[in-house]
């Protein structure tokens, strides 16, 4: 194992920009596109004005009844009228807003302790910083952020000594006599005319004169492509209208981009030869099969692109040839059901991570790029060790894998270009510090030996680091600074194990103060899950967390099946007719913690998005008893419904994920767990739902419905609310500072339902 520099000798003064963060999600993922967009209508506005505040009851919907048969079950749905793919029906509106008015009246006593804690989590970030700059040719990359401004603005600066060989201790000049900085693009001008702004992707060209970006203006993730001089940030031709953000340069002068299909199905690729109308591009690939989709990605060598056209469980590779754009596209691994296959490129390589049946966590192939036929296996198949990605440099290969629940780098010494690949020896990995962290690639040069990653736990900030494979040598370029006396060593993480109904042993992180949590029982926790789409919530690290984490809160992430964190098996099982493990294990888990006295019943809340909202949402139908409080974040909560519909964006795309509800088997199984068809007469926990009425992946009318329901049939007298954000999508509001608004309003709910907001001091 080769040491990564000591975290505990970190001094905890740099932060890197803290841009958009990653979603977590797959390439297409939970939930749903919506083909119609929405705008805000006035009488939303009127709607508020007019709304008594005073003596506000819960809002209680109509009930129009609407039946659905399947397999001779009928189910009867009296809030399907909720529905309004428009978002433009004022009835509809109007009772999303009395729910926000119900909502800001229930917690308007707690407005000065939700104003605390926004003005704790914004006072702990440095809203003046620059990213780790990232060195592409004669430039140094990076995003900077301006105090009191909500977005970035893209930069970049010279390289001095460009001809030098790039070193981990390279730093870029700054000050009056270094290149200057050049503001390629700032957000915060575009995002004036704007409610919401979002970029999607940022590419600079290969020869660093034109930039192309995709933005999105409404949180419908519906993008333009625009292209820019980088010098004079005029643009260049006309802007590529209804694409999606996936977008790469194909030398200097075209791009390859993807559109989508009438319901939002990412299904054809284009080439754009710069200076020429959309109309006239050519289409390379037409997908035409509903059940996949498209995605694009440059090779690491920035010598191919390669197209993918996925399902849920297949996927297949073309490539495109950047000096040999005649060729358009070609086949690299054909469709063969079940397989999915990725690929990176080196010298006269492919290199070809596969997933089978039989090799369910991945082996590591290498062909020439003359016989893509011949393959070569570098790493066999291991039933414990999953291949998560592969990085390819000049000399090096790094592979980022999984084993036992945690994340792992290890990377390998490549022969010279030209000489024979049989197999892959003297595989060296990076140690970490942590006991549970997360580890992500961050874009490398591909002509050095410096590898660039991005760590951090839940007790350790955000942090980029430069690894030279050749040396050994780890510098550290940049970690999140964390302002108010932020001190690592007054956190404690850790793992635990749950053991689940079938004797599986489950992972959880956790994460507290030890100078406040007493472990006997009486301390407050949070618990989150998650667990679907093979996705891996690695235990990393949000400064706005310490917000609880400072109040004596124990926080943990419950890595349960349906998720990828132990591997493809830990997905498998928990998905389709296994869906119920992530439900069951959820529960376990806190069952668990409770008996290890972490926490108990009364002091024990919830929370998950989207998928994870699913999580919660059947967990309180199941347990209602377990859990004081739940937060369920823009959930997927309508399972059977949306299931049926493939007349919504992405269903079909979906039943290899879910099942599909039009055979019987899956669609009782699907009932069974639906947290929309199985609200009852029960008491529940106190509860609150989010939504956004742009959501393309969720639709709003499933968490509205899923409240109303709830508001019908529930017996306690528990608080439940539900707030939709009437001007954003699945993601929330864009800007940095907004986003912290959604934290505190979070964080204040589930204090207050502890009986633990502070008397407010009238002075």
């Amino acid at each position: 194992m080769v040491s990564l520099f000591p975290l505990a000798q970190i001094k905890l003064g740099l932060r890197p920009i803290s841009s958009a963060s990653a979603s977590g999600f797959p390439r297409l993922s939970r939930r749903f596109y919506t083909t119609t967009r929405s705008t805000t209508c006035s009488s939303q506005t009127s709607a508020m004005a007019t709304t008594d505040t005073k003596n506000l009851q819960p809002p209680v919907a109509k009930k129009v009844k609407h039946e659905m048969e399947m397999f001779g079950d009928v189910r009867v749905d009296n809030y399907y009228w909720l529905r309004d793919d428009s978002r433009s029906n004022p009835e509809i509106l109007s009772h999303l807003q009395q729910e926000n008015a119900y909502t800001d009246f229930i917690m308007s006593g707690t407005k000065h302790l939700e104003d605390r804690i926004y003005a704790e989590l914004r006072s702990r970030i440095k809203e003046d910083d620059i990213s780790a700059p990232v060195r592409k040719g004669p430039y140094y990359y990076y995003e900077r952020t301006l105090e009191g401004k909500e977005y970035v603005q893209h930069c970049r600066r010279l390289v001095e000594n460009n001809g030098d060989v790039p070193s981990v201790h390279d730093c870029m000049a700054t000050g009056p006599e270094a290149p200057p900085e050049h503001v390629i693009l700032d957000e915060n001008v575009k995002a004036k005319e704007h409610a919401y702004y979002s970029i999607g992707a940022f590419k600079v060209s290969p020869n660093h004169k034109l930039v192309a970006y995709a933005e999105d203006t409404k949180g419908d993730e519906i993008y333009t492509i625009y292209v820019m001089d980088a010098e004079t940030c005029t643009l260049v031709g006309d802007p590529l209208v209804g694409v999606t953000s996936y977008l790469e340069w194909a030398g200097d002068e075209a791009l390859l981009y993807i559109t989508m299909d009438a319901i939002l199905r990412p299904d054809k690729v284009w080439f754009h030869k710069l200076g020429t109308n959309q109309s006239t591009d050519s289409c390379l690939y037409d997908e035409k099969d509903d059940m996949f989709s498209l995605d694009l990605e440059a090779s690491e060598s920035k010598k191919y692109l390669f197209v993918g056209s996925e399902s849920k469980t297949t996927r297949s590779i073309f490539y495109f040839d950047i000096s040999k754009p005649e060729n358009n596209l070609t086949v690299l691994t054909p469709r063969t059901e079940g397989i999915d296959t990725s690929v990176s490129h080196r010298g006269n390589h492919f290199f070809i991570k596969r997933r089978s049946d039989e090799a369910f966590n991945s082996e590591l192939l290498a062909c020439p790029l003359d016989n893509v036929n011949a393959t070569t296996i570098l790493l066999p198949h291991r039933e414990t060790v999953k291949i998560q990605d592969v990085r390819t440099f000049s000399d090096h290969l790094v592979v980022y894998e999984r084993e036992k629940g945690l994340p792992r780098v290890t990377f390998y010494p490549l022969p010279p270009i030209g000489e024979p690949l049989q197999s892959l020896q003297g595989g060296q990995s990076v140690e970490f510090i942590d006991p549970v962290y997360s580890v992500e690639p961050a874009e490398s040069q591909f002509s050095s030996s410096i590898l660039r990653f991005d760590y951090s736990s839940l007790r350790t900030p955000p942090s980029t680091y430069d690894y030279d494979m050749n040396t050994g040598v780890s510098v550290l370029k940049k970690i999140e600074t964390v302002l108010g006396g932020f001190d690592i060593s007054n956190y404690v993480t850790k793992r635990e194990w749950a053991v689940a109904q079938d004797g599986t042993h489950v992972p959880i992180s956790i994460v507290y103060r030890k100078d406040l949590v007493k472990l006997d029982g009486s301390d407050p926790m949070l618990l989150y899950g998650y667990g679907s789409y093979e996705i891996c919530v690695d235990p990393s690290f949000k400064a706005s967390r310490l917000s609880l984490l400072d109040r004596g809160f124990i926080y943990a992430i419950a890595h349960i099946r349906g998720g990828g964190e132990m591997g493809r098996k830990w997905y498998e099982n928990g998905k389709y007719l296994h869906k119920k493990n992530t439900f069951t294990d959820f529960i376990d888990c806190a069952e668990y913690l409770i008996q290890k006295k972490y926490c108990t019943k009364e002091k024990l809340c919830i929370n998950g998005r989207s998928a994870g909202g699913l999580l919660i949402g059947a967990v309180v139908n199941m347990r209602p008893d377990l859990f004081k409080a739940a937060v369920a974040g823009v959930p997927f909560v309508d399972v059977v419904t949306t299931m049926l519909d493939p007349t919504i964006p992405l269903t079909t795309a979906e039943w290899e994920e879910w099942g599909d509800p039009r055979k019987e088997e899956f669609y009782f199984y699907m009932k069974s767990y639906s947290p929309v068809d199985n609200v009852k007469a029960q008491n529940y926990p106190a509860i609150l739902v989010t939504a956004g009425l742009n959501d393309p992946r969720v639709l709003y009318s499933e968490p509205a419905k899923f409240v109303a329901k709830l508001r019908e049939m529930k017996t306690d007298e528990n608080v439940l609310l539900f707030k939709c954000e009437m001007g954003a999508g699945h993601f929330s509001k864009s800007g940095r500072f907004e986003k912290l608004q959604e934290d505190a309003f979070t964080y204040t709910f589930i204090l207050k339902i502890l009986n633990m907001v502070p008397i407010k001091v009238v002075v």
